[in-house]
């Protein structure tokens, strides 16, 4: 596969209580020098590293919330792309957006742009779920801001929903899938809600106010997501995601499930190639004086070793359809395992994983408990 270029834009309206990614508050001012910092940092990218990256063909807008950004500054980043780190020829774009900046104007706009997949950041349509998580729409601005993109041409039309919340039902549950289904997007990435440590929700925790869901129940509205999809037309190809065809599949994201090259820009984005990992700095005012200064805003670097890269290949490849290649994780990385079959005839006798030639991947049930099994196969 050809490489991936992931942008990352850290403002928000206000930060969600849940959210541990890169994000700030920002005013029109502060977007603005952002996006110039942004383009200048495709050019410290461009001549030495130019055959790495040459021929990417996504380009990935995340966040934090993209759809801040204007269209007519959208339109000066991706020029900049393209004359800086020469992409391949139409390169899948995809942008995130939350429902209350999506106007007909704005949807035009980003169709023009190139966009090809627009993901909608809705998480519920329960108001008292919109409520906790402290979202910015209401059920109803959500149901019209999928209506709207429905029409707008997009290639794929995606929903983000969270489950897992506090004492969520698996009624209520169902009920925000089956209205998401009933709107007909091409794709759903649904997400258990985590809380980190650094989060309001992580604060809320250490004080005895904010009880996480125990993990039985976590699994139970897991695997009825994957089945109520599954029956809908929208099964899973990956732990939190689900396609009506392959051609809605993120083309972008399996690059991540693959270990296929992409570069990273932006605060906080991480690049891969070969074996070497590195990320910006997390900092939005590190990041700018780094770019500023004709640097490239590296905060760390990492070199993965046989056992590492074993270890992420199966994490990420037992949560896909797709599995894990058992035959290349040998030739790549040392590790067989078939040299070890009493360990794995027990998971496949448990029902957690099972064999497929040259493949293994993870059942429904495995796959609700894949980061284990991939930590009691790895060397």
């Amino acid at each position: 596969m050809a490489p991936g270029l992931y942008l990352h834009v850290p403002f928000c309206a206000t930060v969600c209580p849940y959210c541990d990614f890169a994000v700030v508050v920002g005013d029109v001012e502060r977007r603005e020098r952002f996006v110039r910092s942004l383009i200048a940092e495709t050019g410290l990218w461009g001549d030495a590293d130019a055959g790495a990256w040459e021929g990417f063909d996504t380009i990935y807008f995340g966040g934090g919330t993209p759809s801040l950004v204007e269209p007519d500054q959208l339109d000066r980043i991706l020029a900049a792309i393209s004359s800086r780190l020469r992409p391949a020829d139409d390169p899948w774009i995809f942008l995130e957006a939350n429902p209350e900046d999506v106007t007909v104007e704005r949807l035009r706009a980003w169709r023009a742009l190139g966009v090809r997949t627009l993901s909608l950041g809705v998480q519920s349509f329960d108001p008292t779920a919109l409520e906790f998580l402290g979202r910015g729409h209401t059920p109803d601005q959500a149901r019209r801001a999928v209506e709207a993109a429905a029409t707008a041409g997009f290639s794929t039309l995606s929903i983000d929903l969270i489950y897992g919340l506090p004492g969520q039902s698996e009624a209520a549950w169902r009920s925000d899938l089956e209205t998401a289904v009933a709107l007909g997007p091409d794709h759903l990435s649904c997400y258990q809600l985590t809380v980190h440590e650094k989060t309001v929700f992580g604060v809320r925790k250490r004080r005895g106010e904010l009880e996480e869901m125990p993990e039985d129940r976590q699994a139970v509205l897991f695997l009825l997501t994957h089945r109520l999809l599954r029956d809908a037309g929208l099964p899973g190809y990956e732990a939190c995601s689900f396609a009506r065809e392959p051609e809605h599949r993120s083309r972008h994201n399996t690059k991540y499930w693959d270990h296929t090259p992409y570069l990273g820009l932006g605060p906080s984005a991480h690049s891969f190639a070969g074996r070497r990992r590195w990320w910006n700095h997390r900092s939005l005012g590190a990041w700018q004086r780094s770019v500023d200064a004709g640097e490239r805003p590296i905060q760390a670097t990492e070199e993965l070793g046989d056992r590492e890269l074993a270890l992420e290949r199966l994490m990420l490849g037992l949560r896909t359809s797709v599995g894990v290649d058992v035959e290349a994780l040998a030739i790549s990385c040392g590790v067989d395992l078939t040299r070890d079959s009493p360990r794995l005839e027990r998971l496949i006798a448990d029902g957690l994983v099972e064999r497929d030639g040259r493949y293994l991947r993870a059942t429904l049930r495995g796959l609700a408990v894949a980061d284990g099994i991939a930590r009691d196969l790895a060397p």
